[in-house]
């Protein structure tokens, strides 16, 4: 009986070694990789339905560029917007239209309204951007 639990203790020793010399350099690997930054986007329909999605970040990504990327995503959206860098203006997400006077698509970064355009707005790492079909106030 104790030749057998110490051949399985052996055995489990040699295991383990074995697990170690395997695992080791991959965990260490993996550590050493820094971690993908990203940005947080919310689309909120303002009917209780939001989606959100965590997309790749990387520097000069404007709130445009991040729409973008959600529309590129497999469960991505669809969004019209006119005119070009400082004068884009978005009109719908999916099939969301601005009212005029009524609700309208409106961004936030961090939970500052956006003071330029989307298409010029820069986010950085780990940044919050969040689509609202609300009301101005």
């Amino acid at each position: 009986m104790w030749r057998v639990a110490k051949h399985v203790s052996a055995g489990c020793v040699l295991g383990l070694a074995i697990v170690y010399s395997v695992a080791g350099p991959a965990r260490a690997a993996a550590a050493a990789e820094p971690a993908k930054a990203t940005v947080a986007m919310v689309i909120d329909y303002d009917d209780g339905v939001e989606k959100h999605f965590q997309l790749a970040w990387k520097p000069g990504l404007t709130v445009l560029d991040v729409l973008q990327a959600a529309q590129r995503h497999p469960r991505g959206i669809q969004f019209v917007y006119r005119g070009e860098r400082d004068t884009a203006f978005l009109t719908q997400i999916d099939d969301l239209k601005n009212e005029g006077r009524g609700r309208n698509w409106l961004f936030s970064v961090n939970g500052q309204l956006g003071q330029r355009g989307f298409a010029v707005t820069e986010v950085k790492a780990s940044d919050r951007v969040r689509w609202q079909f609300t009301r101005y106030k």
